[in-house]
């Protein structure tokens, strides 16, 4: 008998928790999922044409005219994470002490680290003029409210100006259209960020701006958008990643719309408490545009390289790209381990920036799909810690591709002595998928999973093969 017909033969027996059990079908059918009563009503948009006089000079300008009303809003948002760039106080693993981390602090395997480099990474900052570590962060008029409330299509912020807008944006157009935040003011920087379209993510780039329901069933065929899901109160935008967060607070979650036992089947409901939805629902990942897969920055720095500019940059070295991908899978319980700033390596084994937390065994854990970017950075030999280098501005890699000039500006903006000696080690990062979600009909079937073909590593989730044929047992 093949192993395909073994596995159909045994579906009613699901693997709960790490191990297979017999499942008891319930008495009663599972209650029916209708997500859209749970779908909050949208604000309704207040045209503020009238409403604005200009001119504007500046960003600034156009922020106290919106204090002028809306004083209370920029108070609200400054308390946010899109603000301060750091999350609440939380205990990190390996370290005795809480702290509070984000994009401000934190090193990562794709362009390093913001200290140093500010202006550049600043221009996805909800404010104007964060150009060194001397931002005034209580200063309300540093507030950005175009960046998330223009709906004229105009308002840009300039690349390499620490969030000012860029020259020649019609200020004033852009403050008479605010409204609610569009699918376009969230993806300026969520499905941009990191250098480019679809660098970071693997489940956002600019195809979801006007998705098919291909590429995303919620936003393409039922037109929903960003805050529908990700539903702001006071300007606190719910939603994590991974990426600078550890903790499963202030979390998105299917059961916000959905029903936990959503599919009127008892042997799909069962695998709800081991599998996330997301591992079902998104097959693949970059399905819209190819997202980068790796990041070599040890080759930077080289003349006369025959390759693309899509795999070669003398500025950031060597990149991998993929497109419409199958995820890797690992359990994982909502929280993470991450490097953190001056954290020992050993610089012969993979270095994880971060990693999901749980385990076969944790009831709180399920199987998640992820992308898993990896990278080769610059780290001290003697010291024996990650680097963040000056790429930006002067004296920078990008200008003058000197390595050690580059570590010694970015050692004087971070605090973290450097010896004069580098070297490059080999890193992984994990980021969870939960957008581009397939139509049901194309979400993975049981010999998707299982079976001779299956997609999943067994082994590395804990389990001897496929736990529908060895028992679920280690």
């Amino acid at each position: 008998m093949s192993v395909t017909r073994t596995i159909l033969g045994l579906l009613p027996f699901l693997f709960v928790g790490g191990i297979v059990a017999a499942f008891a079908w319930p008495e009663q059918p599972p209650s029916l999922d209708d997500p859209w009563a749970a779908m909050p009503a949208r604000p309704q948009h207040l045209n503020h044409a009238a409403l604005i006089s200009g001119p504007f000079d500046d960003g600034p300008a156009v922020t106290r005219a919106c204090l002028e009303c809306h004083e209370q809003a920029a108070h609200d948002f400054m308390k946010t994470s899109h603000w301060t760039w750091v999350g609440h106080e939380v205990s990190v693993p390996g370290h005795a002490e809480p702290m509070r981390i984000g994009k401000k602090n934190l090193v990562n395997n794709f362009c390093i680290g913001i200290q140093s480099n500010w202006p550049r990474c600043t221009s996805c900052h909800a404010g104007y003029g964060w150009r060194d570590d001397s931002f005034d962060f209580s200063d309300k008029t540093r507030v950005d409210c175009l960046v998330c409330h223009d709906t004229s299509g105009t308002y840009q912020k300039d690349p390499t100006q620490a969030g000012d807008p860029a020259e020649g944006v019609d200020l004033l157009a852009a403050a008479r259209s605010v409204g609610a935040p569009t699918r376009e003011n969230c993806g300026v920087c969520h499905f941009l960020g990191g250098g480019g379209d679809a660098v970071k993510h693997g489940d956002l780039d600019a195809s979801m701006y006007f998705p098919s329901e291909r590429i995303d069933a919620h936003m393409g065929r039922h037109d929903l958008l960003c805050q529908d899901c990700h539903r702001t109160k006071h300007h606190d935008i719910p939603g994590r990643s991974m990426s600078v967060s550890i903790d499963d607070a202030n979390r998105v979650r299917c059961i916000d719309c959905h029903s936990e036992r959503p599919h009127g089947n008892e042997r799909l409901d069962a695998h709800t408490k081991s599998v996330a939805c997301q591992a079902c629902h998104i097959p693949h990942m970059a399905v819209g545009a190819a997202t980068k897969m790796s990041w070599d920055w040890s080759t930077a720095g080289r003349d006369n390289v025959k390759a693309p500019p899509r795999t070669y940059n003398k500025k950031k070295g060597t990149f991998t790209f993929g497109r419409n991908l199958a995820p890797e899978y690992y359990w994982y319980n909502g929280h993470a381990t991450r490097y953190i700033q001056g954290d020992k390596i050993d610089p012969d084994e993979m270095l994880l920036i971060n990693s999901p937390r749980g385990d076969a065994k944790d009831p709180k854990a399920k199987i998640w799909p992820f992308k898993v970017h990896r990278g080769k950075q610059i780290y001290d030999k003697r010291h024996f810690y990650l680097l963040i280098p000056k790429t930006f501005g002067t004296g920078g890699y990008w200008t003058d591709f000197d390595w050690d000039k580059a570590l010694r500006l970015g050692a004087e903006a971070t605090g973290t002595p450097y010896s004069g000696e580098y070297g490059f080690v080999a890193t992984e990062m994990y980021w969870p998928l939960s957008h581009m979600v397939a139509t049901k009909d194309k979400a993975l079937q049981c010999t998707d999973c299982h079976g001779d073909q299956g997609r999943m590593n067994w082994k590395a989730l804990g389990y001897p093969g496929d736990p529908a044929l060895h028992g679920g047992r280690r």
